[in-house]
């Protein structure tokens, strides 16, 4: 396993790729990381992230509060055979635990020297939003981005948490850009055993996607998978999708994204394929620029 690994990781190298992302729950995966990047971990940019739950029977093992993030990280520094990451990511947001504790913990730890720069994931905008603002007030470090879910049939990060990331300048890693491999069309003539799809069907909303992405891809002379990640690409430039190969043959397929630019009719085609609205506060304020602009929005004083 670990000698599999090794190759695709060189791989991934061979074609430009740097980052690692991991987390403390993701089994095996910071240990094998740790023994794949020994020698080299300071070419990569190595993430990792805590939350989840290391012993159930533990109530200080979990959440977002400063003493799991201090045990989290020191285990996963020890996994990881380094003394720093590049990134430390809060894997999920926990309402329990006030977001001032976590931001001013992770700040101690990037003083520390043991974390370079911090983000969240899975996080509604205001909690993000709140969490900067009290970092500019009181000089701590901010995140400097979001993880969340995006794809062409997963688009809900467009009505919220999208625009706050370009307004406030973060970027944005997007988890789940093949939509478990509905996009690539793995799952055309049925769920896939031993998938996280297995059991459930796909929906006229889904097959309708994949056929769109699909014929973009023949038109392109590219694949589905190119496709898809492509199109996360191209609704906005803080977008990086994550993106999780099985072997050399997929991360090939899906390296091949990264010269992929999609004509505007295509990116079109794909967005109403999508089915996606984004709702009736965003089509309200779509036209108030023009509203305010040209003076069509009035107080009238009754004078």
């Amino acid at each position: 396993m670990t000698r599999r690994v090794s190759v695709e990781g060189g791989g991934g190298r061979r074609a430009g790729g740097n980052v690692v992302d991991t987390a403390s729950g993701y089994g095996a995966s910071e240990e094998i990381t740790g023994e794949v990047l020994a020698g080299r971990r300071d070419r990569y940019v190595v993430a990792s992230k805590y939350t989840m739950a290391r012993d159930p029977d533990d109530p200080n093992a979990g959440g977002n509060q400063r003493k799991n993030l201090v045990l989290t990280l020191e285990q996963s520094l020890r996994r990881l055979r380094t003394d720093y990451l590049d990134v430390y990511w809060v894997h999920i947001w926990d309402r329990h635990t006030p977001i001032e504790e976590t931001v001013r913990a992770l700040d101690d730890a990037v003083r520390a020297g043991k974390i370079l720069h911090v983000g969240i994931s899975d996080a509604p905008a205001w909690v993000v939003s709140r969490a900067n603002t009290l970092a500019e007030w009181r000089g701590w470090t901010p995140f400097a981005g979001v993880q969340v879910p995006y794809s062409l049939l997963n688009r809900d990060i467009e009505r919220e948490l999208l625009p706050m990331a370009e307004y406030l300048g973060l970027s944005i890693a997007a988890w789940g850009p093949l939509a478990g491999g509905v996009l690539t069309g793995k799952h055309a003539a049925g769920p896939v055993a031993g998938t996280r799809r297995e059991g459930r069907k796909l929906d006229e909303r889904e097959r309708t996607a994949a056929r769109a992405v699909q014929r973009v891809a023949a038109d392109l002379g590219a694949t589905p998978s190119q496709v898809a990640l492509a199109w996360t690409r191209a609704k906005s430039p803080a977008v990086q999708p994550i993106i999780g190969a099985s072997d050399t043959a997929q991360l090939a397929d899906n390296l091949g994204a990264v010269d992929l630019r999609l004509p505007e009719e295509a990116v079109r085609a794909l967005d109403e394929a999508s089915g996606f609205a984004p709702g009736p506060l965003h089509d309200f304020l779509a036209g108030a620029d023009e509203a305010v602009g040209a003076g069509g929005l009035r107080l009238d004083t009754g004078d």
